[in-house]
């Protein structure tokens, strides 16, 4: 059975709906500040640092030149809420000389540039997150989860 870790600090999801560290990279969903119909899917991947932001259509972010925008700042911020300072740094590969209170501490040792990663996978990740939040609630299985084992199933 897999383990789902509550948050470390509650968190408002109006501004960044969904974050998650999978597939080598700190990525999620952003919401923007100007349209309300808009969403940046963020993204930076581990070790390299290499930084991502754009729309969900995949329209480059504007304010992403050669540093973090504010959408991967606040996705940053969003995941020290959720896993912690020094899960995330250690996630990243972070080099850490000091200790860590904030996801501004991080995103300054972040020495990474812009690169190109698609973001139609992260933001159909977040859909699907979405789909299951409307299901009515049930104690039946959810035949898409099928594959999780029951509760007190031999291990």
């Amino acid at each position: 059975m897999a383990r789902v870790l509550p948050a470390v600090q509650p968190r408002k999801l109006a501004k960044v709906p969904f974050v998650e560290l999978a597939d080598g990279r700190l990525q999620g969903v952003v919401s923007s500040g100007s349209d309300i119909e808009r969403v940046y899917v963020s993204s930076i991947a581990a070790g390299s640092h290499g930084l991502n932001c754009s729309t969900n259509n995949n329209r480059p972010c504007g304010g992403l030149r050669g540093s973090p925008c504010k959408h991967l700042q606040a996705l940053v911020d969003e995941a020290v809420l959720q896993y912690g300072a020094d899960r995330v740094a250690r996630y990243l590969r972070i080099e850490v000389d000091g200790e860590l209170s904030s996801g501004a501490d991080l995103v300054a040792r972040l020495r990474g540039r812009p690169e190109s990663s698609p973001a139609a996978v992260v933001f159909s990740r977040f859909l699907r997150h979405l789909a299951y939040l409307e299901l009515p609630e049930t104690t039946e299985p959810i035949p898409e989860l099928h594959w999780f084992p029951a509760m007190g199933a031999v291990r």
